[in-house]
């Protein structure tokens, strides 16, 4: 058994399988990976990684396992996914995985090609475990998969209090042991017990309030952005899509550092020089049609924006997040002995999906000598209503209120 203080969680024991599989080369690597990639940007406190979170989800999957009186090979095959469910994972965490899914068809969530090109299996086997099953697992397969990928999971749980810890934001507090102790299975489905409606409403709150906050900061999006075209440019100038994947927040940035097309983007992350808001438009303001736009159209549009504009090709940025989801709001809670979904019990839901809709912003980002000519370019091209919508044209002193704390956050 070895024992590991933590900045959340206090002391954390590690034992088992787990303790065999924290100094595995794949474990030890998320050391090098920051857990919110460059909100650091933002908040420079928030330099925790996937390592420590992944000590967080054992050690509330081992609570839970404690609560539910789950023993055995079942149990042990939950702490190893617990420690393991992040291996997956690329650099500077989900910033640019969208960029290796693109290129490799895998997400963090893929785990057996990790598996197999290391010690792991092996220690898994040495355990009476199989690498498939702790896999599916990590893929929220089977009755046990939701305790560690689903609505009610110890992931959500440990990241929500551990990035509002390091950033020092109050939103993401959530009474994680309450919703450990009250974890049940009724009828082969992960629920939370009698009386804990507000106990499931928190989780939804929480992430509603972190997400602008912290994950969805505008300065944190325009880094991302910023990365990806870098992953982009390093795979067109040959870098294997899998190699990269490989990599952790060290080895992208020497790799960007040290090719020529990357060289200039790498300079402005590492000093913090980065592009400014050209547009900033709501959901209402955008047509339909730009909602779901392919990487091809968005390199389309990008170029076409950039001619208009006047500028390079290469000043200009759009980033169109995805259509905002709310899985916590399928969570399962008793109430009167049956089963419901939150969102059919609470009218809460309701009023945070809504402002999930109200906080969706598209970006469109460039230079700052470049913002006002790229963001009447944008206005035009894309047909946008942005009344009020283009920095340029906000009143003398919002822009500056804007961008520092229009998000919750500094800039």
């Amino acid at each position: 058994m070895k024992t590991i203080k933590d900045s959340v969680h206090d002391h954390i024991e590690v034992g088992g399988v787990a303790r065999a599989l924290l100094d595995t080369p794949p474990v030890q690597r998320l050391r090098h990976i920051k857990q919110l990639g460059t909100v650091s940007l933002v908040y420079p406190s928030a330099n925790h990684t996937r390592f420590e979170h992944s000590l967080g989800v054992y050690h509330l999957a081992c609570e839970a396992l404690s609560h539910m009186r789950i023993e055995g090979r079942a149990a042990e095959r939950i702490r190893a996914a617990a420690i393991l469910h992040d291996v997956g994972h690329g650099p500077y965490s989900h910033n640019v995985e969208d960029v290796i899914e693109r290129h490799t068809g895998k997400y963090h969530e893929d785990v057996e090609g990790v598996f197999a090109d290391s010690a792991i299996p092996g220690i898994l086997r040495e355990h009476d475990l199989d690498p498939d099953r702790v896999a599916g697992l990590i893929h929220g397969e089977g009755q046990y998969g939701g305790l560690v990928s689903g609505e009610l999971d110890v992931d959500r749980m440990d990241y929500l209090v551990r990035d509002a810890h390091h950033t020092g934001v109050p939103y993401g507090t959530i009474d994680h042991g309450r919703l450990v102790r009250e974890l049940r299975f009724v009828d082969g489905e992960l629920v939370l017990g009698e009386g804990n409606v507000q106990s499931a409403e928190s989780l939804l709150v929480a992430r509603a309030l972190m997400n602008p906050t912290v994950y969805s900061h505008h300065v944190a999006r325009i880094g991302k952005s910023m990365l990806r075209r870098g992953a982009e440019r390093l795979i067109a100038a040959g870098t294997v899509p899998e190699t990269l994947r490989r990599m952790d927040d060290h080895d992208l940035l020497v790799a960007l550092r040290t090719t020529e097309s990357t060289a200039p983007l790498a300079r402005r992350l590492a000093h913090r020089d980065l592009f400014k808001r050209a547009v900033w438009a709501e959901m209402r303001d955008v047509p339909n049609d730009l909602l779901e736009l392919p990487h091809e159209r968005i390199a389309e549009y990008e170029e076409t924006i950039a001619d208009r504009a006047g500028v390079d090709a290469d000043a200009v940025v759009l980033d169109v997040p995805g259509y905002p989801k709310m899985t916590e709001s399928s969570t399962r809670v008793v109430v009167g002995g049956e089963i419901r979904r939150l969102d059919e019990q609470s009218p809460l839901v309701r009023t945070l999906r809504q402002s999930q809709l109200n906080q969706w912003r598209l970006g469109v980002y460039a230079p700052a000598d470049d913002a006002e000519r790229v963001g009447h370019a944008t206005e035009a091209v894309l047909g946008l209503d942005t009344d009020g919508t283009l920095i340029s044209d906000m009143r003398p002193g919002l822009h500056t209120t804007l961008d520092r704390f229009g998000a919750g956050g500094t800039e």
